[in-house]
């Protein structure tokens, strides 16, 4: 158990964290032997990168990750120790590798998650609800990929977590991909969901291609009891959607040097804002108990802010970017990166 004594209203839990490494390289040649220009590393996983932004703007966050106890230095080489709390299990700790090329694309190759035993996970599962009740917190951030329960060779559950979580009145954001995410959407017990495109094409099985399609889509999640829709898409901004009502947000252009944590800079800035701009008597019309308007501006401006920086979490949150925010959504707009849904 942590000895912090801070209090906190957002916890998150990064069910497989990973050793984030990352080489800058001036003129990548596939194929051949390249040399890096600089190495970057740093311990990430979504959740964690949630915690590591939450911090710049004064909020703990504290952050219950499982570790590989063959990394026992892990914390203190990455300046983790202050905002993680780890649960260490047997094994090592994955390593994810991200190739930046100056002016060109982002390369990333993800190790797959470790498994956990029963028993491993359960112990995730205690350790997250005392850090919950620890700090008083309102919100659990569940974030990145999910390992497999070597007992039932299946993701891990977090049906444990949601009924926990439940009965405290925490509500919980999800952030996560691919089968969890087509299985959790359907679930309807996160209160946030951060997509991206990409990943909200996949939850409905069809292509994205106008702003009006991603709010079709994003209504599809909330009528599994989802609260609100988080839904980046790149250069179009973010659209953030409720049952019965969606709002556009976007910033002033910026340089893209890495793209890698963008979606997690998104979703602190969600949760910063919301927590110190509680919702002002008399807009019960907004839908949701969070003010979602403000809320997507400041997750718009971090997103925005952490592309323009090298490394896969946010480094500072500094020269914010304008924001616009509109409610009179253009539904015919075409995405300037539209999802296409392509079944497997």
């Amino acid at each position: 158990m942590s000895g912090n004594t801070y209090k906190s209203p957002i916890v998150t839990l990064t069910p497989a964290p990973t050793l984030d490494r990352t080489y800058l390289v001036s003129n990548l040649h596939p194929g051949a032997v390249n040399r890096a220009d600089a190495v970057g590393e740093e311990l990430a996983g979504k959740g964690i990168n949630v915690s590591r932004a939450l911090h710049l703007a004064g909020i703990e966050a504290p952050g219950v990750v499982p570790i590989g106890n063959a990394e026992k230095g892990i914390l203190e080489r990455t300046g983790s120790k202050k905002f993680l709390i780890p649960m260490w299990i047997e094994g090592t700790l994955r390593v994810s590798t991200t190739i930046l090329e100056k002016g060109g694309p982002t390369t990333k190759i993800n190790e797959a998650p470790k498994p956990l035993t029963s028993e491993e996970w359960q112990r995730v599962i205690d350790l997250t609800e005392a850090t919950v009740k620890e700090n008083h917190a309102k919100w659990l951030v569940i974030a990145g990929a999910l390992p497999i329960d070597q007992s039932t060779g299946t993701f891990v559950d977090l049906h444990p977590i949601f009924d926990r979580m439940k009965k405290l009145g925490v509500r919980v954001a999800l952030d996560t991909s691919g089968e969890p995410l087509a299985y959790w959407v359907k679930q309807g017990e996160a209160a946030i969901l951060k997509p991206n495109a990409e990943e909200l094409a996949s939850a409905v099985k069809r292509s994205l291609l106008t702003n009006g399609d991603v709010i079709e889509a994003a209504r599809e999640l909330c009528s599994h009891g989802v609260e609100c829709v988080l839904a980046s898409l790149g250069a179009d901004g973010m659209l953030a959607v409720t049952k019965s009502r969606a709002w556009g947000t976007s910033t002033t252009p910026v340089k893209v040097i890495n793209t890698v944590g963008a979606g997690d800079a998104t979703l602190a800035g969600f949760l910063a804002a919301i927590t110190k701009n509680p919702l002002p008597e008399g807009h019960e019309d907004i839908g949701v108990g969070f003010n979602v308007p403000v809320g997507a501006m400041m997750a718009v401006q971090w997103g925005a802010v952490k592309v323009s920086q090298p490394t896969s979490g946010l480094e500072n949150i500094d020269n914010l970017p304008e924001v616009f925010l509109t409610e009179q959504v253009d539904l015919t707009a075409a995405l300037r990166e539209p999802a296409i849904y392509k079944e497997n």
